[in-house]
């Protein structure tokens, strides 16, 4: 039984916690914030809506429109079938203009039969030989009436690739040839008895002339037949024009040659490990040995020289030093060496001057303690540096090492070794024996090189259009690979024409516009842009705005679906 003190501390205590509940309750009731009224609710919906409607309405459309990038449409399409040499297959009809000495008929009779003969040994089609003949001989720079194929056709003797001089003689062995060195003309002697008939169908002399034709242009149908080789989508790879021996060669011969350019700076340069010699006449050597030189190749490029001088010139320090020879009774250098021959640190070559690529003609005259000098292996004094220019070593006679200024008959032999030189560099074949002929065949080859270069670079253009849409297109662009299509139009069918001069004016500025085109500094400078870049940018400088809205639009949007569920 308990005790009645127990009893009132059980009921004391239970009063202390009642009263307790109660003071903590008042307290609460006191402390918590009174009711949003339904007036500030609105309130601050509609200033979070407004923040919200100024970034929606007002700060995406000027941002979206302030940072959008422009793409000028360009024609895909077109410029994907150029690059496929879809829209082009370039020929080479070359005319052949016969000057005969005989009568009409006869002369009618012997090009026909020749014309046959020709294309019974042609086996690339793209070049192919058209025989015409002429009534006025020799006339030069005039339009005159000839027949090709039998069709009376307007002709310009400018655009012959070659004359053919029928000479009748009475003495000596015929037929035989004869081409001249520089001229682009074949003399064909013959004597009247071999004049084919009217009803024959076939001709010694037409077919010696047929042959003499073919072996005059083989090289040139090599190299052509070798530039569609190398292109996509080619279809003459294997021809008799091209073995695989030939092609071998020419793709090596390719490795030396210089990118076209439309204008060259060629630098000659004289170095000398002494003091002596000081001084060149260079001028004059110029102008006796290369000038005719650089005129002929002016219907292709354009050049501008200049000449150094640089005393006290040392070998590069990573070449071994010339050892002499006793079986030479020379210095000598190692094949090896010669490729670091060249002291770049030290001897001033500056890699481009002017509006070209520079091609740098050095010529060495060695002090007279190690002179003569030669290279080891063939006991040679010149060698060629592909793509970029050559060598010659000047051994001066015993007794002329106090000479200070070298003549112009001095620098003779140097000047022959740097023209032979600047025609491997710039890609001249080396057959036929006529200059003229190997330079109209160097103006083809360029053409052609020409188009297809500007039809690569339009199909890489439009591969960057496509695979990169972050990169801006200006305007510009647009108009020069607009450019770039009409001219290559039109070279493709002055080559079909036969004017080759305008065809490779043509293809040089097509050439031009697409690498302006597809180098336009604006999308060079966005290649290398990433979008990663961007969200660095852009992320710290929205995120402290972004972060209250979005939350405080969280916040209410809870809000109001609480609200919802206690209804």
């Amino acid at each position: 039984m308990a005790s009645p003190n127990a009893a009132d501390a059980s009921s004391t205590a239970a009063s202390t916690k009642e009263t307790s509940a109660t003071t903590s309750g008042a307290n609460r009731a006191r402390t918590a914030p009174p009711a949003e009224s339904k007036e500030g609710i609105w309130l601050r919906r509609a200033a979070i809506f407004s923040f919200w409607a100024v970034v929606v309405l007002l700060g995406l459309p000027v941002w979206w429109k302030t940072t959008a990038i422009y793409r000028a449409e360009l024609p895909l399409q077109d410029m994907t079938d150029w690059a496929a040499g879809k829209l082009c297959k370039p020929v080479f009809p070359l005319r052949i203009a016969v000057e005969p000495s005989m009568p009409s008929h006869d002369a009618q009779q012997l090009v026909r039969l020749t014309q046959h003969a020709i294309d019974d040994l042609n086996e690339f089609s793209a070049h192919h030989l058209r025989l015409i003949s002429t009534t006025s001989p020799n006339t030069a720079n005039s339009s005159q009436e000839v027949a090709i194929d039998g069709m009376s056709v307007r002709s310009d003797d400018t655009d012959n690739a070659l004359v053919v001089r029928m000479i009748q003689v009475e003495t000596g062995e015929t037929p035989r040839s004869q081409l001249q060195s520089y001229s682009p003309t074949l003399d064909v002697y013959y004597s009247a008895s071999q004049l084919p008939a009217q009803s024959s169908t076939s001709s010694p002399l037409a077919t010696f002339i047929a042959r003499q034709l073919h072996t005059v242009f083989a090289e040139e149908q090599a190299q052509l037949a070798y530039l569609l080789a190398t292109q996509p989508g080619a279809q003459a790879a294997r021809t008799k024009a091209l073995s695989i021996e030939k092609y071998i060669e020419l793709d090596r011969q390719s490795t030396k040659v210089l990118k076209y350019a439309p204008t060259y700076h060629l630098t000659f340069s004289l170095f000398s490990p002494s003091y002596t010699p000081s001084a060149w006449n260079i001028e004059a050597a110029l102008k006796t040995y290369v000038s005719s030189l650089l005129e002929s190749f002016s219907g292709i490029s354009n050049f501008t020289v200049d000449s150094q001088v640089q005393l006290y010139a040392s070998f590069s320090p990573s070449i071994r030093q010339p050892e002499y020879d006793e079986d030479l009774k020379a210095w000598t250098l190692r094949r090896e060496d010669l490729s670091g021959f060249i002291n770049a640190a030290e001897w001033p070559l500056t890699p481009s001057i002017g509006e070209g690529p520079t091609v740098n003609f050095i010529l060495y005259v060695p002090d007279a303690s190690q002179s003569p000098l030669l290279v080891k292996e063939n006991a040679g004094n010149s060698w060629l540096i592909p793509q970029w220019g050559g060598v010659h070593i000047l051994n001066l006679p015993s007794g002329s090492s106090t000479t200070n200024v070298l003549a112009a008959k001095d620098l003779a032999p140097a000047m022959h070794t740097f023209s032979d030189q600047l025609t491997t560099l710039f890609g001249l074949p080396q057959a036929p024996a006529s200059l003229p002929l190997r330079i109209s065949t160097l103006e083809r080859v360029r053409a052609a090189s020409l188009i297809f270069s500007a039809s690569s670079t339009l199909g890489a253009l439009a591969q960057v259009y496509q695979k990169m849409p972050s990169i801006p297109v200006p305007d510009n662009v647009a108009q020069s690979v607009d450019s770039t299509i009409t001219h290559l139009h039109q070279a493709c069918n002055f080559l079909r024409e036969g004017q080759f001069q305008s065809a490779l004016e043509h293809a040089r500025v097509a050439e031009m516009e697409a690498e302006k085109a597809f180098f336009e500094r604006s999308m060079v400078g966005q290649v290398y842009f990433p979008d990663e870049h961007k969200v660095a940018v852009y992320l710290p400088l929205l995120g402290p705005v972004a972060v209250p809205l979005v939350m405080a639009a969280l916040k209410e949007l809870k809000g109001v679906i609480a609200a919802i569920r206690g209804r």
